[in-house]
């Protein structure tokens, strides 16, 4: 991918993560399950579990990205099925995460975007966003930017930090969306 595609700021890049970037992922999450309520997880997996997430999501052939900055990794994005049914194949839901100092930079905006369009690629028909906390102005900020609209709300249905957390649906088509047969075109891996 090159730079001018990216349309980036000088320092950044936006590229495929691999298995060197496991701790610097490691590193971002826990600060987001620690500090944060876009993610309701309350305990911080390891890093030997964050490499289970990502070879689970890879082994789909979907895409888990990170976005270096200066040579440091400050963020990531993945996405994966919805729901593990079978029929949920061509719906994925995205998952962004930014280390707090970069946040507000656009990075997240730009990991999105470059996820939305490998998933396309893919044939994903549809991008799920399941934002942990209403008040998460950044998140659905960037989805809204990006062409999600919101789909619904899930009241109270997490406590974390002592207080009830709403989540926010939000939706949007990727390609021929609900148009046509995604079978037709497939190549989302068909795998539970």
């Amino acid at each position: 991918m090159t730079r001018e595609n990216q349309n980036l700021p000088a320092d950044v890049l936006i590229r495929p993560s691999g298995d060197a970037d496991l701790a610097a992922i490691h590193a971002i999450y826990e600060i987001a399950v620690l500090h944060g309520t876009g993610t309701f997880e309350t305990e911080v997996p390891d890093v030997a579990e964050m490499a289970r997430r990502r070879a689970e999501v890879l082994g789909r052939k979907l895409p888990w990205l990170v976005a270096e900055s200066n040579g440091h990794v400050v963020g990531y994005a993945y996405a994966n099925y919805f729901r593990p049914r079978m029929a949920y194949r061509f719906c994925l839901e995205d998952s962004i995460y930014l280390l707090p100092d970069q946040q507000g930079r656009g990075l997240g905006r730009l990991l999105l975007t470059e996820l939305m369009s490998r998933c396309e690629a893919l044939g994903a028909r549809q991008m799920l966003a399941v934002i942990g906390d209403a008040q998460n102005l950044g998140s659905i900020g960037v989805h809204q930017t990006l062409g999600f609209e919101h789909t619904g709300v899930l009241k109270a249905s997490g406590w974390k930090f002592g207080r009830w957390l709403d989540v926010v649906l939000m939706q949007r088509q990727l390609g021929q969306g609900d148009q046509s047969n995604p079978e037709t075109t497939e190549k989302i891996e068909p795998t539970a």
